[in-house]
């Protein structure tokens, strides 16, 4: 495979001075299809443009004359210690968008000690991920039978990955015009459309696609299920989502099944952030799924405090619409421990595989730690609620 097709341009890493840069440059790169399978939302896109929207409408109260010399982003998630409060957040396909994106996100996460996520609707096994980060974390979409639950708890803690990421937002498919607009179907099929779209973009074709497929053969969706690998091409994954008679007692299940830490990610409701507490999980992902699922559904930020006072000894995480370093401080001020990241860590590695991702995180953590002593405090738990104050947009 000649260099020149997988090795990212320097000036193209040069210009991406904050994460949403990654997507602006990283777009004339993918099919219009793959891009806008990473980029869109459900419907019209309204939670997608809110979830940016709703960090307009908070303001920040800086403490002065406060000793910042010491500053640390180090942060405590279910015991372990990381680098800073963000993570990088589980993402379906990525292997289809950039050439072993998940284990170039990974081996770049776990350089940077913060916590890496994959996810279910993955090419990449949870067996080789164990590998490429040992401790990474698994986002499941959960069949409610309950011998796959235990096979599936059992698969992950052999594999040695330790935490179980329960995926309870996505009963069912949601709609995604824009995936029908653009061309992209799972499972992939090919079409004149599509197969236009692939041609103008050789650097993809040959640099992610057949790459992929000579390194893997037919790419597979690998950890839906404890055993099988339905391919990407295969009648029998459709659209790749939890199961609509998958309730609490599943739930459940679960938590009597794994043993180390467990986590729903999805949750918008205080109540149902009560629930998860009552069922002994150890941490709740405030999340709209990157508004990727209902239109209309609220931001995180919307309920953070709310769902924060319920949440008790739970570790709350927060996604969807995270950008910048004072996006991230908001979160903690609302009362997040943790904030994941996915869509701008994704574009990287489809830019520039590990070293961009490292790149991104770096500028995220730059960002983090001028927004810190700007705002007077020295650690993450420093900031609080009072440093905060909602306006008119």
């Amino acid at each position: 495979m000649s260099k020149r097709l997988t090795r990212p341009r320097p000036s193209s890493l040069r210009h991406a001075l904050n994460l949403e840069d990654y997507e602006r440059l990283v777009r004339r790169r993918l099919p219009r299809s793959v891009f806008g399978y990473v980029e869109g939302g459900a419907d019209d896109g309204e939670a997608c443009r809110h979830n940016r929207e709703v960090f307009r409408s908070i303001r920040m109260i800086p403490k002065v004359l406060v000793d910042v010399s010491t500053r640390t982003q180090e942060t405590t998630l279910f015991g372990q210690t990381y680098s800073a409060p963000f993570l990088v957040a589980p993402m379906g396909a990525s292997s289809i968008v950039g050439y072993d994106a998940d284990n170039s996100m990974a081996r770049a996460a776990r350089a940077a000690r913060i916590p890496f996520v994959l996810s279910a609707n993955s090419i990449t096994p949870i067996e080789e991920m164990a590998r490429t980060y040992p401790g990474a974390w698994f986002a499941a979409y959960q069949s409610p039978d309950a011998r796959k639950i235990e096979d599936m708890c059992l698969r992950v803690a052999d594999a040695g990955l330790s935490l179980y990421m329960l995926t309870v937002d996505v009963p069912v498919a949601s709609n995604r015009e824009n995936n029908v607009r653009t061309g992209y179907t799972m499972p992939f099929r090919m079409s004149k459309r599509l197969g236009f779209d692939v041609l103008r973009h050789p650097r993809w074709a040959l640099g992610t696609m057949l790459r992929t497929m000579r390194h893997r053969g037919l790419p597979r969706i690998s950890n839906v299920d404890p055993i099988a690998r339905p391919s990407i091409f295969s009648r029998n994954i459709g659209a790749v989502t939890g199961h609509a008679g998958f309730s609490w007692r599943h739930a459940e299940q679960i938590r009597r099944c794994w043993k180390g830490p467990f986590v729903l990610k999805g949750i918008l409701s205080p109540g149902d952030a009560r629930l998860a507490r009552e069922i002994g999980a150890d941490g709740i992902v405030v999340s709209n799924h990157g508004g990727r699922q209902l239109d209309s559904a609220v931001s995180p930020v919307d309920v953070l405090q709310a769902i924060r006072a319920e949440a008790g000894t739970m570790t709350v995480l927060a996604d969807s619409g995270f950008r910048r370093g004072t996006d991230i401080l908001k979160g903690l001020a609302l009362g997040a421990d943790g904030i994941l990241i996915g869509r701008p860590f994704l574009f990287a590695a489809a830019l520039g595989g590990e070293r961009a991702v490292t790149q991104a995180i770096s500028r995220l953590k730059t960002e983090i730690d001028i927004d810190m002593a700007l705002l007077g405090v020295n650690m993450p738990e420093d900031i609080t609620e009072d440093m905060i104050l909602r306006s008119a947009f």
